[in-house]
């Protein structure tokens, strides 16, 4: 190990590092909550990678969750979610409400909220994703699941499968 670690301070101390091996992944959660009668979701995204998926549609520069970040930003970042995830709610496609965003701990990433009203019941519930599979081939989008009865669920989404459906 301890050589390991020599060689690497070695390699960087020339400029010779080797390539990192980066992967591509969202995280999400979904949680009904009975009391409130509500769909509330929490997704968080890289902001390197979002970034990227907002350039190719024509946004370039919005430096989200940073001092610079453009008085558009937070717009193109709800529109590009609401494009790239949706839920069906007992066969019936609802708009959720944005609420928001922060930036992670790590200020690597950024925490998009998002709710829906005036859910009564949740008996089925299928989850489009489509977060970055347009800009990363071995993109992954994780999605944990908190249903009727605190059930949990989970889904791994990704291109070729970006849909799942659940019952409860």
């Amino acid at each position: 190990m301890f050589k390991i670690l020599i060689l690497s301070v070695f390699l960087i101390n020339l400029g010779l590092t080797p390539p990192l091996h980066k992967f591509h992944v969202s995280k999400c959660l979904v949680e009904f909550n009975e009391p409130e009668q509500a769909l509330q979701v929490s997704m968080h995204i890289f902001l390197d990678d979002l970034e990227e998926a907002l350039r190719r549609k024509g946004a370039d520069d919005l430096f989200i969750c940073t001092k610079m970040e453009t008085e558009k930003a937070e717009a193109y970042l709800a529109q590009y979610v609401a494009e790239n995830f949706v839920l069906e709610v007992n066969g019936q496609p609802l708009e959720y409400e944005f609420l928001g965003k922060e930036p992670s701990e790590d200020l690597q990433g950024v925490w998009c909220y998002m709710e829906i009203l005036n859910v009564n019941s949740l008996k089925d519930l299928k989850i489009t994703n489509n977060i970055l599979l347009e800009v990363y081939d071995d993109q992954k989008n994780v999605i944990s699941i908190i249903g009727p009865n605190r059930r949990k669920g989970m889904m791994l989404l990704q291109r070729g499968q970006n849909s799942e459906k659940v019952s409860f």
